[in-house]
């Protein structure tokens, strides 16, 4: 069975850093693509980056690039992403997800079938 869950979320000031982490099953997760994704309140969900299963490769959405970086630890079953220099537009709610056999763009929700139940993350002006 595959979950995935969200941590690290909280209030941080205008600028300042936060780093959450996706904790995942296992053995499973470790071998596909993770991506995360965020949902501010009244508007639709967004890809904000996404990292292959060896991380050979990662990918940024244009508003977070140069300012989030993602990584994975296979070895913990986690996935990182580190947010720098906050905006009060990064508000919203962070979700990991997981590509398990799909084929697919990173960048659409739709080829991950696997969710975490998401992290609420505030940026203070």
């Amino acid at each position: 069975q595959v979950q995935l869950e969200e941590s690290g979320g909280g209030m941080v000031q205008a600028g300042g850093s936060l780093r959450l982490s996706c904790k995942h099953s296992g053995l499973i997760v470790s071998r596909f693509p993770v991506g995360w994704f965020r949902q501010a309140l009244d508007k639709e969900r967004e890809f904000v980056a996404s990292i292959t299963w060896n991380s050979d490769n990662t990918y940024y959405a244009d508003s977070v690039k140069d300012r989030f970086s993602m990584s994975r630890d296979d070895a913990k079953n986690t996935v990182y992403l580190q947010m720098n220099s906050r905006k009060p537009e990064d508000t919203a709610i962070y979700y990991c997800a997981a590509k398990v056999y799909k084929s697919g763009a990173y960048y659409r929700q739709t080829v991950y079938n696997y969710w975490g139940q998401g992290t609420q993350v505030t940026v203070s002006s």
